[in-house]
């Protein structure tokens, strides 16, 4: 009877930031893929948010408790294979924080979806001259005058020039975000399959099972 309620026990194991965070970066990804641009000032909020997430998620990766530490889940290839590997087989370990090939995608995430926001910033300041990347990418477009007044004057040089540049990056790190994104959900209807456990609930109350 002991070893049962043992068992059942709970434990905090995401705090705050981290459940928060993971779930702005879900409402401002949906929200950011989903608009494409229109309208553009929800669009652009939308990666506003997302930017200023990752940046929290990165500070609190090296300053944050425990669990949400880098150095509690970061660790090399050969063990997030070995942890995939398992789990297709259906006997991986469990962990109580994230496992190492959660851990993986953690970081993937954070990376992919840091790209997405600073290229799409830095396609609004080669496009429009505007956003926080104005002074910086929208000057280099041609000698000292901003890339938006190129972009006006040469329509077919648009689509080879910086701003188009940016809007690539933009949308290829985009489309790997969100191939990222389900990989990451299929991920963890597997591994709450194997270990018997809700982790997506654990995300909203913070709590999983001792």
């Amino acid at each position: 009877m002991a070893m049962a309620a043992q068992e059942g026990a709970m434990v905090r194991v995401w705090d705050p930031v981290v459940r928060i965070g993971h779930w702005v970066l879900v409402a401002g990804f949906a929200t950011a893929y989903l608009t494409e641009g229109e309208p553009e000032w929800l669009h652009t909020w939308a990666g506003y948010a997302i930017a200023a997430t990752v940046a929290l998620r990165v500070v609190w990766g090296l300053v944050g408790p425990r669990r949400a530490r880098f150095a509690d889940f970061v660790t090399g290839p050969g063990r997030v294979f070995a942890y995939l590997r398992d789990l297709i087989a259906g006997r991986a370990e469990r962990h109580v924080g994230h496992s190492p090939a959660g851990g993986a995608m953690t970081v993937a995430l954070l990376a992919m979806l840091a790209l997405t926001a600073v290229s799409g910033m830095a396609t609004l300041a080669a496009e429009e001259g505007e956003g926080p990347l104005a002074g910086i990418v929208a000057q280099s477009g041609d000698g000292d005058r901003p890339a938006v007044y190129a972009a006006r004057e040469h329509d077919e040089e648009e689509e080879h020039g910086e701003d188009s540049l940016w809007k690539e990056i933009h949308e290829t790190a985009a489309n790997l975000s969100l191939v990222l994104v389900v990989l990451h959900l299929g991920g963890v209807v597997l591994a709450s399959t194997v270990h018997r456990e809700n982790l997506a609930r654990s995300m909203i109350t913070g709590d999983k099972r001792a």
